[in-house]
């Protein structure tokens, strides 16, 4: 489990297809308190530490992996939000993260507001039923909340966010050109919420 609250911007520094895609992850991470076999997200997915050294780790991603996170997210010289796994006890700054990605948002405009950036996504028609004004998303590993939502003729969703300074700062949201694809996780109450509708409805 995570909280969507990013600790370290890490760099990808090699990527080697073999029969999973094996990356070098360089960090600030004090690496000696790291285990093997340990979870760190990354960009909002949930990877495992199978090597590490000083200032990096090496994690395996699976085809699955790569095919449902967003294009173009894994080569080298790439940057990702990185969060260690919580502990019983640490401080729930965000909102309770799986590091499992359900689906791919698409940067529709990035707008100044005042000192903060006004972003509005693109979700596809099966997250929409889970977004809702001030609900919680998960955008590549960030905690965010959902301002505002509109539904789209094709049944897919818009909805817009509010990024202060210092999240674009701490992430990798300081980048925003438009079209950027992100790896989008709805809130786990939503997720399980709809499963059960979805059960009611076809019982009904």
């Amino acid at each position: 489990m995570f909280t969507g609250i990013i600790t370290d911007i890490g760099t990808i520094r090699a990527a080697d297809q073999r029969g999973d895609l094996r990356l070098v992850i360089g960090c600030a991470y004090d690496m000696e308190g790291v285990a093997i076999g340990a979870s760190i997200a990354c960009s909002g997915a949930c990877l495992t530490v199978v090597e590490k050294g000083p200032d990096w780790f090496a994690v395996d991603l699976s085809a699955e992996t790569v095919a449902r996170t967003a294009p173009d997210l894994w080569k080298v010289g790439g940057r990702l939000n990185l969060e260690r796994a919580l502990k019983v006890g640490d401080e729930l700054g965000g909102h309770i993260v799986t590091g499992h990605v359900d689906g791919i948002g698409i940067l529709v405009s990035a707008t100044a507001e005042g000192d903060s950036t006004r972003l509005v996504i693109a979700a596809p028609a099966a997250l929409a039923p889970a977004l809702a004004a001030k609900g919680s998303i998960t955008v590549d590993g960030i905690s965010l909340t959902v301002n505002m939502v509109e539904d789209q003729p094709d049944g897919s969703v818009h909805f817009g966010l509010n990024i202060i300074p210092h999240t674009a700062a701490a992430t990798t949201l300081d980048g925003l050109p438009k079209g950027r694809a992100f790896n989008l996780e709805i809130d786990v109450l939503a997720r399980y919420l709809d499963r059960m509708q979805a059960l009611r409805n076809r019982a009904a």
